[in-house]
């Protein structure tokens, strides 16, 4: 159970991530339509898992884009660390994962209309 801290650290992060991959997607991404779906962040504020939904566009595959985000990790953070460093003592680690549960749910209803 996460603590009332984690829990806003959560929205807050979350938040401004989904800004920083809206205004610079583009720019870093090649275009690619990332949403983040949920944010967990570790106990000590230190490390955040990052899970984003990845809707790629013509010229980009799902793990072409997941690469550059991989690749771009350390300007996020830095982008990040100039909108929260004032609410936030030390700009978590990001770690990013694919959050698949929309092409799950998806795959799943495709099998029960069979």
């Amino acid at each position: 159970m996460d603590s009332l801290r984690q829990q806003k650290v959560n929205k807050l992060l979350a938040k401004e991530l989904a800004e920083i991959f809206r205004s610079e997607a583009r720019n870093l991404f090649g275009g690619g339509f990332i949403t983040v779906t949920q944010v967990r962040i570790s106990p000590d504020l230190g490390v955040a898992r990052v899970y984003v939904s990845i809707m790629a566009t013509k010229g980009n595959d799902k793990d072409a884009v997941f690469k550059l985000i991989q690749d771009q990790n350390h300007v996020i953070r830095k982008k990040l660390g100039l909108i929260v460093g004032k609410q936030l003592r030390i700009v978590p680690e990001l770690s990013f994962f694919i959050d698949d549960s929309l092409d799950y749910a998806m795959r799943i209803d495709a099998l029960l209309k069979k």
